[in-house]
């Protein structure tokens, strides 16, 4: 197909010459331009790298063949759709290449009825963001766990035990040491019974909940404590659905994100932080198996105006025992994210270098309205 040819077969959203012809040819991400039909009718230098094709092999294809879903007990067709889709984290087939992880942002074109351009993130963006359907570092964490609570916990009741009792005889100058010791032991004893919330692999009983008392009570914990000296600015969608939640849990991390912000606050002039709901169209997770999938429509924003996340860390932000705090365990973001995913949500980390703002923002399923 020649250069002419090819540009009158792209929808008017697409054309503009040249220039939106060399827009496209130069993006690092793989594009494709797929009709009503699903047939391929442009791609990218970038999308032959990724399929491991020529782009005359690629245009005129089917794009449901030329990207197949590797999990196909999942039964989720995300070429039929007419709204936008965003599949994070997911297997696919795609074109001539091994079976790889990626990000796929279908989003249709608007003034041209059935057409879409779809976006391939070859190295998936969900481990950057901390969106993880596999549970790689929080396994090694459970395992670490069971393994520290049967050998460490145990015997520091005995230590603190043996404390107490030299307390009793002990001199002033003795009590402050046995104290100390008794401290100590509290303090690693509190450590291994956060580490013991990673042990449990039972799915968390979730039904359909209004959020905003949820959200409240985490920010009246938040600002009765450790967010005392933290503005909490709250902004909710009114007509937000109910969410396929578990009440314990989403308390259990709006307190961690909230928590995690005021420390990241410490030292600001202005320290503010928002709490933000929104409803979102078109995002959908993978849920392996047979699960199928999940749409994620239910948002709830944490948004600090602190100087955020180290980048060294922040690909693994959501991993236990990384932490860009000097006495920070990294056990409060990794239980977060475990949360999330037992519920059938994720949470991403954004920093917005505009607004000098970091968001941490969680999705979760819609429940059906009572």
């Amino acid at each position: 197909m020649s250069e002419p040819d090819r540009r009158r077969h792209l929808p008017r959203t697409v054309q503009g010459g040249p220039e939106a012809t060399e827009l496209i040819a130069a993006l690092g991400v793989a594009v494709l331009v797929i009709d009503a039909s699903n047939k391929i009718t442009d791609a990218n230098v970038s999308a032959e790298t990724l399929l491991n094709m020529a782009r005359s092999a690629i245009v005129g294809s089917d794009v449901a063949r030329t990207i197949r879903l590797a999990d196909m007990a999942a039964r989720f067709d995300i070429w039929q759709s007419p709204n936008p889709v965003a599949a994070y984290d997911i297997e696919i087939h795609a074109g001539r290449s091994a079976t790889i992880k990626a990000d796929l942002i279908i989003a249709p074109l608007i003034d041209r009825e059935g057409w879409r351009v779809v976006s391939i993130h070859g190295q998936s963006q969900a481990h950057k963001i901390g969106v993880r359907r596999t549970t790689g570092g929080t396994q090694s964490a459970m395992g670490a766990a069971a393994i520290l609570a049967h050998e460490i916990k145990n015997p520091l009741s005995g230590i603190r035990g043996a404390a107490q009792l030299l307390e009793a005889g002990a001199g002033e100058s003795g009590a402050a040491l046995t104290q100390l010791i008794c401290n100590e032991v509290d303090r690693i004893a509190a450590l291994i019974d956060r580490m013991q919330d990673f042990t449990t692999e039972r799915e968390l009983e979730c039904e359909p909940e209004n959020i905003y008392p949820l959200l409240d009570r985490a920010a009246e914990l938040a600002a009765a404590g450790f967010a005392d000296k933290v503005q909490i600015v709250r902004r909710y969608d009114p007509s937000l659905p109910p969410a396929l939640c578990n009440r314990d849990a989403l308390v259990q991390i709006m307190i961690n994100l909230l928590k995690n912000a005021a420390e990241a606050l410490d030292g600001s002039k202005k320290p503010s932080i928002r709490i933000e709901t929104a409803f979102r169209h078109g995002v959908s997770v993978m849920l392996g198996g047979t699960k199928g999938s999940a749409i994620l429509p239910i948002e709830i924003l944490v948004i600090d105006n602190g100087p955020g996340v180290p980048e060294s860390i922040q690909e693994h932000l959501f991993n236990p025992f990384i932490s860009g705090k000097r006495d920070g365990q990294g056990l409060g973001l990794a239980l977060v994210d475990k949360l999330a995913r037992d519920m059938n949500g994720f949470v991403q980390y954004v920093r917005d270098g505009n607004s000098g703002e970091t968001t941490f923002r969680v999705l979760l399923p819609m429940g059906v309205s009572v």
